[in-house]
């Protein structure tokens, strides 16, 4: 047997895809079985499988276990829960790896696979070997066993080890998203008065898309916060490793931020450590991460490009625009929005100030909004390799002419800032 995945679902960090269209049953059995192959060549033997509360993650999942488990491959379901908490799994229990179906913060009819093994995340060129290992049927055989986990209640136990925070009034919105239950037991133990909106995990998001990265599906939390006086408000993404924040005032607190605020006390405790971002922070922030003692380093976007330039340097935190927070200081140096949300609540009260007043002092600055454009999914990377090719052909001439388009941005931008006005979509 073999299988032949659609091309356009083995992306550089996971496998993921439109279900019924791109990604199916088959593709889940395939990379049961291909994975597992794989897992054997490196010794493994027992893996932890998680998923998201899509309504199609189960179905996607029993395929997935049964090429698992048909690949000689024993399993440990972990049931439903953020993409965090099957991380977690990974270093609770005794198992070599783990996968969780997921989605993450993208639309209802997505759906896909984060894959770990041997303690490091699988992606990029190890993806693509997946798909060619699949085509040609290079697969184990066996009869692996399933057995159940309920690892929540250690989970949540694990996120507030250590943690010590004054009492703060917050909002939080889950997003309808599989980090509901988890935090709803978190905020049961958290000191303080705590909101929380759409912690009922429902895999049609039926509030707001669950990306809290994007302004506008912050506007309930907004009002939340507003209508009680909060003194902040928390957002997640579907599967849990992606923050969203805003203050008292309902400002968004962008991933730059965040990470500013979150250095301060992991450098008051390791001076000098390297701090990560992604190419898309601020010059602020590496500023604030030199100002503070630390080693401001930028890197590529992507969670497992981070993960792994985290190992390399032995970087205590790192952060990307899109709110996924690392933490190896006190933690496993996954990225886990419900940690860093506990890790927020600390910051800010060793700080002294209200996160309102942190907001308040930080340096003012002019940012565009991160522009996303729709294309075919067959298309996405010819559009990059032609644009490179542009870019390069331009270098080597010498001379960049702008668009008429680009000079019209350029006018218009430089007239807003003269005049101090802020566009929507531009943050401090």
């Amino acid at each position: 047997m073999s299988h032949q995945f659609n091309p356009t679902i083995l992306r550089e960090y996971d496998i993921r895809g439109i279900v019924g269209d791109t990604l199916t049953e088959a593709d889940a059995y395939g990379l049961g079985r291909t994975y597992a192959a794989l897992a054997c060549d490196e010794g493994a033997k027992r893996i932890a499988v998680g998923r998201d509360g899509r309504i199609h993650s189960p179905m996607l999942e029993a395929a997935l276990v049964r090429g698992l488990t048909e690949g000689g491959i024993d399993v440990v379901l972990t049931g439903m829960g953020p993409s965090p908490m099957l991380y977690f799994a990974t270093y609770h229990l005794d198992v070599d790896g783990g996968i969780q179906v997921t989605g993450s913060h993208n639309p209802a009819d997505y759906n896909g696979f984060k894959l770990l093994l041997k303690g490091r995340s699988v992606f990029g060129q190890e993806i693509q070997a997946i798909g060619r290992r699949a085509a040609t049927g290079d697969w184990s055989e066996g009869n692996g066993r399933t057995e159940e986990a309920d690892i929540r209640a250690a989970y949540v136990d694990r996120l507030l080890e250590g943690i010590s925070a004054n009492p703060y009034n917050v909002g939080w919105d889950a997003g309808n998203g599989a980090a509901g239950p988890a935090l709803e037991k978190l905020i049961e133990r958290l000191p303080g008065q705590h909101y929380a909106i759409y912690t009922e995990v429902d895999g049609r998001f039926p509030n707001h898309h669950p990306d809290p990265t994007v302004e506008k599906n912050l506007g309930d939390l907004k009002r939340l916060v507003a209508d009680k006086g909060l003194d902040f408000g928390i957002a997640f993404d579907g599967d849990g490793d992606r923050i969203g924040a805003v203050d008292g005032k309902g400002r968004v607190i962008w991933g730059d931020q965040l990470l500013m605020i979150l250095a301060g006390p992991v450098l008051q405790e390791q001076p000098g450590a390297t701090i990560i971002a992604d190419v898309k922070a601020s010059q602020t922030l590496f500023d604030r991460v030199a100002e503070l003692g630390g080693k401001p380093l930028m890197w590529k976007t992507g969670h497992s490009l981070i993960k792994s330039k985290m190992k390399e340097t032995g970087a205590p935190l790192a952060g990307e625009m899109s709110g996924h927070i690392f933490f190896k200081h006190r933690w496993y140096g996954f990225d886990d929005a419900l940690y860093a949300a506990v890790r927020l609540i600390e910051a800010v009260s060793q700080s002294g100030k209200s996160l309102t007043e942190i907001m308040d002092a930080m340096p003012k600055s002019v940012a565009t909004p991160e522009m996303r454009f729709q294309v075919d999914e067959p298309r996405k990377f010819a559009i990059v390799d032609e644009v490179r090719e542009r870019l390069s052909t331009n270098r080597s001439q010498k001379r960049i002419v702008p668009s008429k388009t680009m000079r019209a941005f350029r006018k218009e931008r430089r007239s807003f800032v003269a005049a101090g006005v802020k566009p929507q979509g531009w943050h401090e």
